[in-house]
């Protein structure tokens, strides 16, 4: 089978070294995503002896003349960010397949695995999809659901889905190979399904109001290696590295982002239905993260959301 690869970073690394195991499997191309123009994929290309085709309209009449000289049984993308049209789509026999980091037709769209730790999902899905001119909407081919632990976060689940997630592509195409290319509707899993929109500055400030399990979801879903959750405490900024929920910690009310306990772990702050312990924070200085401290407000410092 000989496949066309649009692709970009660690996930595309990963899936590579599965597909040139495969004798099974020839790769014709590789196109990078314009902007980065990924230096271990165009290594890969050289290593490979095929061309490396970064494109800025991978939908041109020009690219599409390029590429349809290599006569590329099926396309594949991983983490490649054009969208695409329906005459590239329809150009391989086998069609144009993608993987994506949502158990769809749930988790369309951008930062799935930020939105399911947000949401308090016990797990997460990897889908192989063909690609239509929809957004996620395609049919499935391989979709496998991964638990999601009370100690995981972003940085662990974006781990789990960069290696996982190539493997789901190699069994998709397993299937395509086989036969097997008929997928599943989305509409017969559920008729609506959900998508999420690209997260932007701003969406990092917590909110000192929701309830404790929701504050702590929210801190790990944006965890290291993205923004981290932030709040100010008069003019500084800081970033909330890591926070807990705090066992048989009653409802009550109280003033809202109030520090009402510390010790040598960290302070208690009240937020919406109980508290919270916060356990690591940074000062942010020009967007920037500073060194990790172990927070020891006095009692009665009250965090916000603006300075």
């Amino acid at each position: 089978m000989k496949v066309g690869y649009f692709a970009d970073g660690p996930w595309s690394h990963e899936a590579i070294k599965l597909f040139t195991g495969n004798e099974s499997i020839e790769l014709s191309f590789i196109v990078p995503r314009f902007d980065t123009q990924d230096p271990v994929l165009k290594q890969w290309a050289e290593k490979l002896k095929i061309p490396f085709i970064p494109h800025p309209n991978v939908n041109s009449k020009e690219f599409l003349q390029q590429v349809a000289e290599f006569e590329a049984d099926l396309f594949v993308s991983m983490s490649f960010n054009q969208i695409l049209k329906r005459d590239i789509i329809d150009m391989p026999r086998l069609g144009f397949i993608n993987c994506h980091a949502g158990a769809l037709p749930f988790y369309r769209g951008r930062n799935p695995l930020n939105w399911v730790l947000i949401n308090g999902e016990s797990s997460f899905g990897i889908t192989a999809h063909y690609i239509d001119e929809g957004i996620d909407t395609g049919d499935i081919i391989e979709q496998r659901l991964y638990p999601i632990t009370e100690t995981d976060n972003y940085g662990s689940l974006l781990e789990k889905a960069i290696s996982e997630c190539a493997h789901v592509l190699a069994a998709a195409i397993e299937k395509i190979q086989s036969g097997k290319r008929k997928g599943t509707k989305q509409e017969t899993i559920h008729p609506v399904g959900t998508y999420y929109g690209r997260r932007s500055v701003g969406d990092e400030l917590i909110d000192f109001r929701w309830s404790a399990r929701r504050f702590c979801n929210f801190v790990r879903a944006i965890s290291n290696p993205g923004p981290n959750a932030r709040c100010f405490i008069n003019e500084q900024e800081y970033a909330i590295i890591e926070a807990s929920m705090i066992e048989q910690a009653p409802e009550y009310i109280s003033t809202i982002g109030e520090v009402v306990g510390k010790d040598s772990s960290g302070v208690v702050v009240k937020v919406g239905d109980s508290t919270v312990l916060l356990a690591k924070m940074a000062r942010v200085i020009d967007n920037e993260l500073k060194e990790e401290f172990v927070p020891s407000f006095r009692i009665g410092t009250r965090m916000q959301v603006s300075s």
